[in-house]
């Protein structure tokens, strides 16, 4: 037990302290500290690391268990299931799937829920319409490995892409659907990234712990034509995904 580590236990912060181990830990497993053991120290030991009861480490190794970054096994300790944060490219061509690359076997995109809404002095600016005009909405979620990595909102002009939410039902790719109402190709215009606190229903989908971070993104894609088909608001989970800006002139 160090100073240095207790410094990252704030008992007068009026955060749960199981709730700032867990953080600390989960910042620990990025940075690779328990790499080499594949697993986590035992109970008495992070027990003594934080200055704390064994019934707080509990508490916060059954948070990181409910986010999918660990798993406990009877007799194996505490499993680290995933040590590395995905990195995600943010250039002129973002695409979810094909920018996780080989970091997940098994990149998917979960449908949630789709609508019709008018739209916003934000949103009309972002896509050049009318404000009040009609835009589809779409509501998904991307998974690597089964464990939600981001929480995503989308727009696009109803004029244009009146049938797209039914054609991400059944291809759960804004690509494809995009493809199969004519639009082969497009490209990402800019690109706004802010962290923040998660709201409770950002939590419930990405399984984060009160308190835990996301990274927002608000994006604009266009056609090749300069004519914005998408307006989309992310968010990551800060603790599994790490943005990152091209820096190859592309965007």
């Amino acid at each position: 037990m160090t100073g240095t580590k207790q410094a990252g236990i704030d008992r007068t912060s009026g955060v749960a302290l199981w709730r700032q181990i867990a953080d600390d830990i989960r910042v620990a497993i990025g940075a690779g500290e328990f790499r080499e053991a594949g697993k986590l120290p035992g109970e008495m030991a992070l027990a003594e690391r934080f200055g704390v009861n064994r019934h707080t480490v509990r508490a916060a190794i059954s948070a990181l268990q409910n986010e999918g970054i660990v798993k406990a096994k009877a007799g194996r300790g505490t499993e680290i299931l995933s040590d590395l944060r995905l990195k995600m490219p943010i250039s002129r061509r973002t695409r979810f799937s094909t920018g996780l690359g080989g970091q997940a076997r098994r990149p998917e995109t979960a449908y949630i829920a789709a609508g019709e809404a008018a739209a916003s002095d934000e949103v009309a600016a972002a896509l050049a319409i009318a404000p009040g005009s009609l835009c589809v909405t779409l509501e998904s979620l991307g998974l690597a490995d089964g464990i939600p990595v981001s929480l995503a909102f989308h727009y696009f002009p109803a004029a244009r892409f009146a049938g797209i939410a039914e054609h991400f039902r059944r291809e759960r790719s804004v690509t494809r659907s995009f493809a199969a109402m004519g639009l082969a190709d497009y490209v990402r215009v800019s690109t706004d990234i802010s962290a923040r606190h998660a709201d409770e229903y950002e939590r419930d989908w990405l399984r984060l712990t009160p308190g835990g971070i996301v990274l927002e993104a608000l994006a604009v894609n266009a056609d090749l034509e300069g004519v914005p088909v998408q307006y989309s608001r992310t968010r990551f989970s800060a603790g599994r995904v790490s943005l990152h800006v091209g820096t190859d002139g592309e965007l």
